[in-house]
């Protein structure tokens, strides 16, 4: 009977929360001691096992760890993700977008690398995510702001301007800039080019008997400074609005030589070629350049009666009075907003030339003529005009040599004057009784909201008070704004619920 019991404990399956040792252990007591009372089973805390069934305990504890850590026991993925990755392997060669489902499409965009050839990408792949992908990689500030809110268009234009900026005369094939036109002209409305090189030429050693008896040398040709010609380019652009140009070379170090910062009269007049042919330009900016009165002559002679130009910014530059005369005349020939001659060798008689344009002109919004040297001559012919002109709203002199008769001629336009928000009179000699007679043109004004005297002279209770009537006008400028019911005339208010006194 105890060999049968030990038997049947022995050939019982494994499927007791007691293991098979643990039975043949509690068999095998049984048969040498015989039949003892019943009491609760003891079992014997682990130990190291020892005999055939030692290997079981072994493999439950076994645990397998894979050495890649992506491994893992899941299913083969689905075909579709198969086929996503496929088609992500091979876009180059085989690029397949418009055929797939939307949400497929969105699952290949978010995987393509941002280094694939625009040959391939530029006019198939129009999602802002991936071009914005391709932005941030390349450049690690960007303000798409400034390029209509469009990554796709910020990527063009930012690529675009960089080879422009490093292509080299001479060296450079131009083909490469105009095998991209295919690829961008319909994203590039803006070109802000602040760098154009000019051609590198080693200078031919001398040859015997060439140079004088003082050692200098005699009649040497100079090297050619044309840049590139950019009437090709902007042809091929035909949505560009905005161009701006500086003919020079940033960060020349230790190399620096005049010819790096020559606007060429062959640059010039195909510039100017380039301007008048493109019929979309909005803005052009032509800075820090050189531009003298000859210069300035011949660009703004091929912008008169231009289609479409609304601002013409030579800041910056040599122009002269010549040069101003020439603007004068564009005032009267295009529907120009906003004219900068900033920074330049302006004098009365050119100002003078400006205020006749301008008390006829009905386009012009902004006139800037800062830091130029029109004095008071040329500052009261101004004040003048603006006494008959109803469009101007920005006005800047500052760093003019204005003294006091300018101040009194615009205290009084200051009573009379309804359209100007802005002046700038700051670093002139306006002076204490300049300031006085500002100050009481001020009284009459409501229309102006910024007025900058800054070190102009000007007593420091004048610049107070001005301040405060600046701060009142604003201020009804904003209640306007918000309601602009309430301050309809009582003619036009009168009613049946609103009768009249």
């Amino acid at each position: 009977m105890q060999e049968t019991l030990a038997t049947s404990t022995l050939s019982a399956p494994s499927r007791s929360s007691i293991s098979t040792q643990e039975r043949f252990f509690t068999a095998g007591q049984t048969s040498s001691t015989g039949p003892q009372p019943s009491r609760p089973s003891i079992i014997p805390p682990p130990s190291k096992s020892k005999g055939w069934n030692s290997g079981t305990k072994v493999r439950r504890m076994r645990r397998i760890i894979a050495e890649d850590p992506e491994w893992s026991l899941a299913i083969v993925p689905l075909l579709t993700e198969l086929c996503i990755q496929h088609i992500v392997k091979n876009f180059q060669n085989n690029p397949i977008l418009k055929q797939l489902l939307p949400e497929h499409q969105q699952k290949v965009l978010s995987h393509l690398s941002p280094e694939l050839p625009l040959a391939v990408t530029a006019n198939l792949i129009d999602d802002e995510s991936y071009w914005r992908r391709c932005c941030m990689q390349r450049w690690p500030v960007c303000h798409v702001a400034r390029h209509g809110g469009s990554w796709k268009r910020l990527f063009f234009e930012r690529h675009l301007e960089t080879l422009i900026k490093h292509f080299i005369p001479g060296t450079t094939d131009p083909a490469m800039l105009l095998d991209l036109l295919p690829l961008c002209r319909s994203y590039v409305r803006r070109l802000c080019v602040d760098q154009l090189l000019p051609p590198v030429q080693l200078p031919a050693p001398p040859r015997p008997g060439e140079l004088s008896d003082s050692g200098s040398e005699g009649e040497t040709e100079e090297p050619a400074t044309d840049h590139y010609q950019l009437r090709d380019l902007v042809a091929g652009l035909s949505h560009l609005e905005e161009l701006d140009l500086v003919y020079g070379v940033k960060d020349c170090g230790m190399n620096f030589e005049g010819n790096l910062f020559l606007f060429t009269y062959r640059d010039c007049h195909s510039l100017a070629a380039t301007i008048k042919a493109c019929h979309t330009l909005k803005i052009f900016r032509l800075t820090r350049s050189k531009v003298d009165d000859d210069k300035a002559r011949i660009l703004i002679r091929s912008l008169l009666d231009h289609p479409a130009l609304e601002e013409l910014d030579l800041s910056h530059n040599l122009i002269a009075d010549r040069g101003a005369r020439a603007a004068a005349k564009l005032l009267s020939h295009s529907h120009l907003r906003v004219l900068n001659l900033a920074n330049n060798q302006v004098r009365a008689p050119g100002a003078q030339s400006l205020a006749h344009a301008l008390a006829h002109n009905t386009n012009l919004i902004s006139l800037n003529l800062r830091l130029n040297c029109i004095e008071d001559e040329g500052g009261q012919a101004l004040a003048h005009a603006l006494q008959t002109n109803k469009c101007l709203t920005t006005l800047h002199l500052g760093g003019n040599e204005l003294s006091e008769p300018t101040a009194t001629l615009l205290s009084q336009v200051l009573s009379v004057n309804t359209t100007l928000t802005s002046i700038n009179l700051s670093c002139n000699h306006i002076g204490l009784d300049g300031g006085k007679q500002l100050l009481e043109g001020m009284s009459d004004n409501k229309t102006l909201l910024e007025f900058d005297l800054r070190l102009s002279d000007v007593a420091q209770e004048s610049e107070y008070l001005i301040g405060q009537a600046l701060c009142a006008n604003r201020e009804a400028a904003r209640q306007r704004t918000l309601n602009p019911g309430h301050f309809m005339s009582p003619i036009v208010a009168k009613g049946p619920e609103n009768p009249a006194r």
